[in-house]
């Protein structure tokens, strides 16, 4: 069976006249958000919000999508608002419990559309970084934790000279654009994927001598 090339051209011809001038970045823009949103079937807890994109999330993807950075400004503006973001320990408290630290940073249930409401989350944490030795499944999308506390000097986190890396740490936990406006790690506080407690927890597995990450 033959086939004229004039069979399939002429019609592009013409679906290329209909067009007109060629769509910009912006059409292209929106014509892949309606695809995703299409694709994007609700299951569970699991609704079409989740696609919804933040100015910071939206500044970063555009970037991405160029393949330049994000411009300088734009950046540390974002970075700036992570960082008033960040609620602090209600009670002054930074650390828990790191064996309940544990047990978060190796769950990966909640907020996926399998799971209910009433589903506790966990961190996940294993899923993109080394954590503890014990432990030889883990992602390496982020950089490995082991040690963090004991690299760190945080050899009593009681002491003020730990205050800096205590501080910090949370706050990358909390709300991680606070230090990278792009960055790929979810923003466990902001986002209400962990709560206070669980956050201490967390913060205890990484920075309390006693944790197996430090020994």
């Amino acid at each position: 069976m033959k086939f004229h090339w004039l069979t399939w051209v002429a019609p592009a011809a013409v679906a290329l006249a209909g067009c007109g001038a060629s769509p910009t970045a912006a059409d292209y823009d929106r014509m892949t958000m309606e695809v995703v949103k299409k694709s994007f079937v609700e299951r569970g807890i699991a609704k079409l919000d989740r696609l919804e994109q933040d100015e910071a999330r939206l500044a970063c993807w555009k970037a991405e999508v160029s393949g330049k950075d994000l411009d300088e400004k734009t950046a540390k503006a974002i970075e700036e608002a992570a960082l008033k973001s960040v609620k602090w320990p209600s009670d002054g408290k930074f650390l828990g419990d790191w064996k309940e630290g544990e047990k978060i940073a190796q769950s990966g249930r909640g907020l996926t559309w399998s799971d209910d409401e009433k589903t506790v989350n966990g961190g996940n944490c294993y899923n993109c970084h080394q954590i503890t030795k014990e432990e030889i499944s883990y992602g390496t999308l982020g950089p490995s934790l082991y040690q963090y506390g004991k690299l760190r000097g945080v050899t009593n986190p009681d002491d003020p000279a730990a205050k800096p890396i205590i501080e910090y740490t949370w706050a990358k936990i909390w709300n991680s654009r606070a230090f990278n406006a792009c960055t790929k790690m979810p923003s466990a506080g902001h986002r209400g994927i962990l709560n206070e407690q669980q956050i201490k927890h967390v913060m205890a597995l990484l920075l309390d001598p006693q944790s197996p990450v430090n020994k």
